[in-house]
Formats: C-alpha cells, structure tokens, sequence
C-alpha cells in the first residue's frame, strides 16, 4: 500500500510542477522578465526603465532575459526538498540513536540543531537579500544543502552527522525566506494570492510526506539511502539553478551589524531552545527557565539595536502597520494550534495506537494533499475577496475539525481519524498562505523583505511555544489522570477487581495481570492527555476565529 501511495504522491508532484508552467505563463504579461524593460509593471521597483524624471523610485527586480517559469519552477523544487529534509529525521531518530550508540536527548539536536540555525538565520534574511542578489543567495543555499547531504550520507558517528544537518540546515534558512520575497517581488499585489498558494504546495506538502517515506526507507533499505537521494536531489536542483536561476536585482549593500547579529542569534536561539526543551523538561527545569529569560534579554537588546539604527538590518516597525500586526497575531496564534496538533496526533497513532510510522503516515496524507490542491484555489479567492471570509470560513472548520480531536479514545477508527484530519486540512488551506499574503500586501514595497523576516521568524518561535505548552499539557494530564485512575484501580472497587480476576485467569497469572492492566490505565491516561491537549488547541482556534471576524474585507494593497 505505501509503495502505491509513494508513486501517486510523485505522479502528483509532476502534475502540480506542469500546473505551476501553465498558470504562471498564463499571468506572464503581469510579471517582469518576459516584457521590454520599457514596459515593466508599475509594481516592481526600482527597475532601471527607459530615463525619465517624472519615474518614481521602485522596489529591486532586473531580468535580461529570463524565463519566469523556470525560475519559479526550480524555486519550488528546492524549497520542497528543503522543507522535507526538516522533517525526515523524526522517524529515523530511534534507528539513528541505535547506530551511532547516543541518548535520546542527545540524538533530538539533529531537530533542535537544525531548527536553531534556521531561527538565527531568517531574522537577518532581509540583510542578505539586500546584500546579495536572489540568483547568488539561491545558488549558495543549495550548495550548502548538497554538501550537507553529502556529509550526512557517509556519517559513520554522531559528530559527523550533527556537522552535516549543521550544514543543510544553513543552506535551508537562506532558502525559506528568499522563496517568499522571490514570489512577492515577482507578481503584482493583485495576484499574489495565487501565487502565495502556489508555494504553499512546497510549505504543507514536505513536512506531510515526509514522514511516510522516512518510514519507507527505514523499513525496507538502510537510513543512509534517505541523504543520498537529498543530495541527488540537491545537486539536481543545484544544476538546474545555474542554468535557470537567472533572477538578479540591484543592492544597496547596506552596513553589517555585527552587534545585532549577536543579539539576534542570541536571543532567537536561547528562546527557541528553551521552548523546544521546556516540552522535554517542563517549564520548572531550570535550564528552560534560564534560556527563555537569555533569549527575552537579547531579544530586547537586539530591538533597541535596531531601532536606534538609521538603516536596521531588520526594520521592526513593520509592526507599526496595524494590518500588517493584526494578522500576524492571528497567524501566531493559528501556528500555535498546528504545530502542537501536528506534534500529538502522530503520538496517538503510533505510541497508543500502535500504528506503523508508514500507516500513520499515509493516514495524514490525504489530508495534506488536500491543503496542497486546495491552496492555489484559496489564493485566488483571497485575489477576489481578500482575507476576511476565507479566514472565517478556514478558521471554522479548522476549529470544528480540532474539537473531533477531543474526542479520541481507545476505538476510533482509522478512517473516522483520516476523516478528521481532511476536514481540518481543507478548512487550514483557506488560512496559512492567503493570511500571510494578506500581511504582506499592507506593507510597501521595501518593507517586504523585513515583513516576512518578521513574520517568519514569529511563526518559528510560535511553532515552539505551541509544542511546548501542549506537550507540556499532555505531559501533566497524562500524570494527573494515571494518579487518579491509579487510585481508583488501589480502593479495589468490585468491578475492577473481578475484572483484574477474569484477566489472571485469562493470562495465568496475576502479576502479568496487573501489568496489562497498569499498561491499559497508561494509554488510556495518555490519551485523555492529549485530549486535553487538544482542547487548548481548540481554544487557540477559536480565538483566531473570533479575531478573524474584525479584519479588513478586500481592501487595495499598498503599491507604495
């Protein structure tokens, strides 16, 4: 069943690149690089036109001759192969763990690790980009991400491997932001909705499959064959870049700050680690507790930094624009709710359920294939209608969609579960690329690339927030609720004590019947712990609901 699934998903992948050439040729009059320099549209920036005095300044994007499509094409490649390489070591880590003979907590910085870099590198994206031109940065990122598959392929101990998600994880960080400014820069505010959907197919399919196809290989080859097809794919995509990554823009080579890329990194790094550690530790642990303040202190310093300065490396008055804010708080607290719901339905499957990392993962996908076809129809309807019904529409079934989670038990069906999950996955499309769209459209052009600096590095930091409180909610449950049926099972109550009989008789032994039954109490407990979970995740969704309903209806984006 997995191999015929795997097939589909690539005659799909195939389909989708050949649908992302013809709608892009389609909107190819709207777009730079396929007209005379003489005709570029009003929404580009600073493009070098024929002279004339009374042309206003405009936001960077130089084509010679280009071809859109192509661009646009190896872009999604590469950031769909990056963001899938995020997710693949998750299942691999108990194989890994084995082989290279380290803890659990040591093996978990592969994740933590790569996750750190990431959060250090977006918040200084915008400076890069100013910096270096998209052909360069583009053509940098997957070098660094090939060579780190390279590493990571022919690691023979722990240390190896860790340099070598260093290294990918580098080449990632550079890529996800540049992906979205590419997009932004290409199309006018008119058609950024579909255009946005178009790279959601990147963003929501990879970390879905990801999962079903590290338990493919794990099951059926050695986890080595996993980095060796990301660096075949990395230096495909490396190749293809060079011939067809032509995009280029003029810089204005602002001034490195030193200063503020150590607050930055500081700051960022210590809270991300502390909220990713805090779901291990609990909020108690004093590590947690002294990484959050760490990163609150240098995030502080880092905002005094750039505020004082004329011209920031990041520009967080962004958030001064009020649209621009009020979704951004509506896509944290959105964010919140999905990467915890992301992190606890794959415990219920597999640790309670006894699902295979294959069959649980194959259960998400249908789900997650649905939010990649749906995505580009959400990102016109948003170019028609803009956020505000389309927010209240996804945010909706999103929220009804999470309260069905409450209610596992030890008996739902794997296809009620699948079920579940589509109808939240349809409702999620209509909200996570058009609310980011929606955001951006607030602000001018130059501003662009320090709003989705911004913005990204937000939902980084709201993902691990997220995680941290419903693990740590599930975690606390779990251990309230064991204790209290514990307790019950202690006061030997008629009815549990004939049970417990009939099952020593069944088994031939009343201690291997107090282990069943203690391991029985246990899942049960662990799932109303994540029951529980999931109900502050329905909480969390609809309080972005009830925001959604003041926000803007279509409004014109800000062409400044």
């Amino acid at each position: 069943m997995s191999t015929t699934f795997l097939f589909g998903y690539i005659a799909f992948m195939v389909v989708t690149i050949i649908g992302v050439n013809l709608i892009v040729r389609r909107a190819r009059p709207a777009m730079a690089g396929d007209v005379p320099l003489d005709e570029v549209p009003d929404h580009l920036d600073n493009v070098p036109v024929t002279p004339a005095p009374q042309v206003q300044e405009r936001t960077p994007l130089a084509t010679a001759d280009i071809s859109i499509p192509k661009v646009l094409t190896v872009l999604l490649i590469g950031m769909f192969i990056a963001i899938l390489n995020q997710t693949l070591i998750n299942v691999a880590l108990p194989v890994l763990i084995n082989d290279f003979n380290v803890s659990t907590s040591t093996a978990q910085w592969l994740t933590t690790g790569f996750m750190l870099v990431n959060g250090i590198l977006i918040p200084i994206s915008a400076f890069l980009m100013r910096s270096y031109t998209f052909r360069q940065l583009f053509l940098v990122s997957m070098t660094l991400f090939f060579f780190g598959s390279i590493i990571c392929s022919i690691a023979m101990n722990f240390p190896v491997m860790m340099i070598g998600r260093v290294v990918q994880a580098a080449g990632a960080g550079i890529l996800m932001p540049l992906g979205s400014n590419v997009f932004m820069t290409l199309f006018p505010p008119h058609k950024r909705g579909a255009a946005m959907g178009m790279l959601g197919i990147a963003m929501i399919l990879a970390p879905a499959i990801g999962p079903t196809i590290t338990g493919y290989v794990i099951q059926n080859y050695d986890w080595h064959v996993m980095f060796y097809g990301m660096a075949f794919f990395g230096l495909l995509t490396l190749l293809l870049g060079v011939a067809w990554f032509k995009l280029v823009q003029p810089l204005s080579k602002p001034k490195f700050d030193a200063l503020g890329v150590v607050f930055s990194t500081i700051g960022f790094g210590s809270l991300l680690y502390g909220f990713s550690e805090a779901g291990n530790d609990g909020w108690d642990s004093p590590l947690v507790i002294s990484t959050i303040v760490i990163g609150i202190l240098g995030i502080a310093a880092f905002a005094l930094r750039e505020l004082s300065m004329d011209d920031p490396m990041l520009n967080i008055r962004v958030l001064k624009v009020p649209e621009f804010s009020f979704t951004l708080f509506i896509n944290i607290i959105v964010t919140m709710a999905l990467f915890g719901g992301m992190l606890l339905l794959p415990i219920y499957l597999q640790s309670i359920r006894g699902f295979s990392p294959v069959d649980s993962g194959l259960l998400l996908l249908p789900g997650s294939l649905i939010m990649g076809i749906t995505g580009p129809i959400a990102g016109r309807l948003f170019d028609r209608f803009g956020i505000r019904p389309l927010a209240i529409f996804g945010l909706t079934l999103m929220t009804y969609g999470t309260w069905e989670l409450t209610q596992l038990d030890m008996n739902t069906s794997y296809n009620s579960i699948m079920g579940i999950y589509m109808l939240r996955s349809f409702g999620m499309a209509f909200i996570m690329m058009p609310i980011m769209t929606a955001g951006m459209n607030a602000l001018p052009m130059k501003m662009i690339p320090h709003g989705n600096a911004t913005q990204n590095t937000l939902r980084q930091v709201a993902g691990s927030i997220g995680t941290a409180i419903l693990v740590t909610v599930m975690t606390r449950q779990t251990t309230a609720h064991l204790a209290d049926d514990a307790n019950q099972f202690t006061t030997l109550d008629p009815t549990l004590s004939q049970h417990l009989n009939e099952l020593g008789q069944q088994l031939g032994s009343p201690q291997a019947a107090s282990v069943s039954w203690m391991t029985q109490l246990t899942k049960q407990a662990t799932i109303s712990g994540i029951t529980d979970a999931f109900w502050v995740a329905t909480v969390l969704s609809a309080l972005a609901l009830i925001l959604s309903f003041f926000m803007h209806g279509k409004k014109e984006p800000n062409l400044d």
